[in-house]
């Protein structure tokens, strides 16, 4: 049987989510688990999530997902290539067969050759001399035109989000030489960072605004998803403003040097330093990224580096693997999932996080650092007796 692999962030879970697993197993069988890669308590846009990663997993689980795993902090917090190759590990080392991925264009071809592409020594050549010539050029900008010289128009796919991850899913199946087959779903609804026309799914983000105004999403989420998020609303478990945290995390990123911000990940090309100078200067997180934005360097990427900094993820880390998969939530089929893979596992499976304690190294730390970030997470929450420390220590699976 086929097992259906995901990377998500379900930040919240909602309607085009659900089609997603709908298709994905109309495609290779009604009976195929869902097993799922999911983000932690802060995404790959650089924010903190609405709801915990317990709440989402297990609004997944409710809607169609089977087993919901965790990708540690240091890849949720990487670019889309970082991302893409932590999330891909993963569900290769858990025996997936098949990755599922959600696609502007829906249309796979063009994608495997924009992946070929990209990964061509002599293309990366071209993007260097790109940037060389052109310092205000972003890595994004330089290498879609260095694509379109290549590939026409099919290189306009790297400006759509969804494609994007989709190419570096890709890449990262090719260099790894993964066995998982790729599945391009047409991804239905408004686009990122668009709102919907009448009669349209929502994206995410726009419902994280619609949380944000104070205004209900109950209607665009599947009925089983709104009810884990109501509860955690009542329980004073929702984080619809990312301003929550700000001053935590100014309180962090001002006590940190200059070096401290030139050894993150992504702090390449003076990047570091021009957002070290800004929190220096800016009394607020959207003056410091104002401050520190370019052409060159994305609000994503500074937003990241911030919390990467906040944080204390290192850049080698990002350039590893994760050495673990954490049960956030399951269900019968995830139980039956995981018993049929047991013997086929490349990575060690964690309920208990404990167990990483008696182990130590490479794994201990990784964790140490997503429960640190879990600790400033809760800081945010407006049930305050929500913030004790240590909680992701202590924390086991969401079991349905």
């Amino acid at each position: 049987m086929a097992v259906i692999g995901v990377v998500c962030e379900y930040n919240p879970f909602h309607r085009g989510h659900q089609l997603h697993i709908e298709k994905s197993r109309a495609a290779l069988g009604e009976e195929c688990p869902v097993l799922c890669i999911m983000s932690g308590d802060f995404v790959q846009r650089g924010e903190a999530a609405v709801y915990d990663k317990f709440a989402r997993a297990e609004a997944a689980c409710r809607c169609g997902a089977d087993l919901v795993i965790e990708l540690p902090l240091p890849w949720c917090l990487s670019s889309a290539e970082g991302f893409a190759r932590g999330a891909v590990h993963l569900l290769a080392s858990l025996g997936a067969t098949h990755l599922s991925f959600g696609s502007e264009s829906g249309a796979l071809s063009p994608l495997e050759k924009l992946a070929d592409t990209l990964l061509e020594p002599a293309f990366l050549e071209e993007v260097k001399s790109l940037l060389a010539r052109d310092p205000s050029l972003s890595f994004a900008a330089a290498r879609e035109r260095a694509a379109q010289g290549k590939l026409g128009e099919t290189a306009l796919l790297l400006r759509s989000p969804n494609d994007i991850l989709a190419v570096e899913y890709l890449k990262a199946l090719r260099e790894r030489n993964l066995p998982l087959a790729p599945l391009a779903i047409r991804r239905e609804g408004a686009g990122h960072d668009r709102d919907a026309a009448e009669g349209e799914l929502f994206s995410a983000s726009q419902l994280r605004q619609l949380l944000r105004e104070g205004r209900s999403i109950a209607a665009q989420l599947p009925a089983s998803a709104a009810a884990v998020y109501d509860r955690e609303r009542a329980a004073g478990r929702e984080l619809s403003d990312p301003a929550a945290l700000e001053t935590a995390l100014l309180s962090r990123l001002r006590m940190l040097s200059p070096e401290d911000f030139e050894r993150l990940p992504d702090a390449s090309g003076g990047a570091g330093r021009r957002l070290w100078r800004a929190v220096q200067e800016e009394a607020t997180l959207e003056r410091i990224l104002d401050a520190a934005k370019s052409k060159r360097y994305a609000l994503a990427r500074l937003r990241r580096m911030c919390l990467c900094a906040a944080l204390g993820v290192p850049a080698e880390l990002q350039r590893s693997l994760p050495p673990y998969a954490r049960i956030l939530a399951l269900n019968d089929r995830g139980r039956a999932l995981l018993h049929q893979l047991a013997g086929e596992r490349g990575v060690p499976v964690l309920t208990k996080p404990a167990v990483l304690r008696e182990r130590g190294g490479e794994g201990e730390r990784v964790f140490e650092l997503g429960a640190r970030a879990h600790d400033l997470y809760v800081l945010g929450l407006p049930a305050r007796n929500r913030c004790r420390p240590g909680e992701d220590w202590r924390s086991g699976p969401r079991i349905l």
